[in-house]
């Protein structure tokens, strides 16, 4: 018999996936706003990603209505304990949005929109990590209750995670003006990546090596039997993934494959995730709720999982046709 809890988890990590993977590196442009001059350079980033940004963040409102509708207990205990980070999320997004529009309509306050721009995908990407970080170092339960404070969720490891994902998402954010861009900009782009790529190696190594003491279950996972022979490989492979990311960002202004260096960041995300699954599965609140007491009834997977069997197949292809769509380089003037 099909497991309907086992899909609906798939369904909610494919769709936190998807939007780490297209919302990262438009949140990374953000925060590496500064480093552009005023002009031809800024427009040119922005016109990047102009066509895709804001369909970017459906896949956030799949993430967080699924986990509502399909594990509502955890929804109820999670939501308390990360109100903080959560709403300085959505405000930072909000933030940013307005001000991708207004930057174009307003040239008169353009400074400000600049900045609203760049303070708001700053936050968001800080809280994302934050909200990432307070839930791998656990959520205190009571009950079927949230039995923490409201300051639980700050600690150095949610600091931690919160940085590190900063830095991720700006590599995003480089490689991908790399991938869309040329001529100083896409010079520019590949010195930042040269510098991000080991700041994310040395983040993900931090915070690998202080993820299997939060948690018995973690410890278990990676240095036990039969979980060690997965562990043991992923040290591994972002070592090689890093090392092509590093060759393949060198190589781009000589005659190297543009798209290559956006690729390789995005596989040391998901070797990110696939770590970070190893970890806590099947649990949706570690250590604490598994996914099937925290499912909501039969009928109501049923019911969900018509409507997402209908609608997500369409939002992917609409997604891919947009990009592929605006697959070319940009420049001030748009696409070409």
């Amino acid at each position: 018999m099909i497991d309907l809890t086992i899909i609906w988890a798939g369904i909610i990590a494919f769709a936190v996936a998807a939007y780490v993977v297209m919302d990262g590196f438009d949140l990374g442009i953000g925060i590496l706003f500064p480093r552009f001059r005023v002009g031809p350079e800024r427009n040119t980033a922005m016109n990047s990603v102009a066509p895709v940004w804001d369909g970017n963040e459906t896949w956030l409102v799949l993430g967080g209505g699924g986990l509502m509708a399909a594990f509502p207990l955890a929804y109820a205990i999670v939501l308390p304990a990360l109100y903080a980070p959560i709403i300085a999320m959505l405000l930072g997004l909000i933030f940013r949005g307005v001000a991708f529009e207004f930057r174009w309509r307003d040239p008169g306050h353009r400074r400000l929109w600049d900045i609203a721009f760049c303070g708001g995908s700053v936050v968001a990407t800080l809280a994302q990590g934050i909200t990432l970080g307070a839930l791998l170092q656990g959520i205190t339960v009571e009950g079927r209750a949230y039995g923490g404070g409201w300051w639980e969720w700050l600690t150095p490891f949610s600091l931690l995670t919160g940085l590190s994902l900063l830095v991720g998402y700006a590599l995003l954010g480089a490689c991908w003006l790399i991938w869309k861009t040329q001529g100083p900009l896409q010079a520019q782009a590949q010195g930042m990546g040269k510098v991000l790529l080991p700041g994310l190696l040395v983040a993900i190594g931090l915070v690998s090596l202080a993820t299997p003491f939060l948690e018995a279950q973690y410890h278990q996972r990676w240095f036990e039997w039969p979980g060690v022979l997965a562990s043991a490989q992923m040290p591994l492979l972002v070592a090689i993934i890093g090392f092509l990311a590093w060759r393949a960002i060198g190589r781009v202004q000589r005659g190297g494959r543009d798209w290559v260096p956006f690729f390789l960041a995005l596989l040391l995300f998901g070797l990110s995730m696939v770590g970070l699954a190893i970890s806590i599965w099947p649990d949706v609140i570690p250590g604490r709720v598994s996914i099937w007491e925290a499912a909501a009834p039969e009928r109501s997977q049923v019911f969900m999982l018509v409507g997402a069997g209908l609608l997500v197949p369409v939002i992917l292809a609409y997604t891919g046709w947009a990009y592929w769509v605006f697959r070319g380089k940009v420049d001030e003037s748009g696409y070409h």
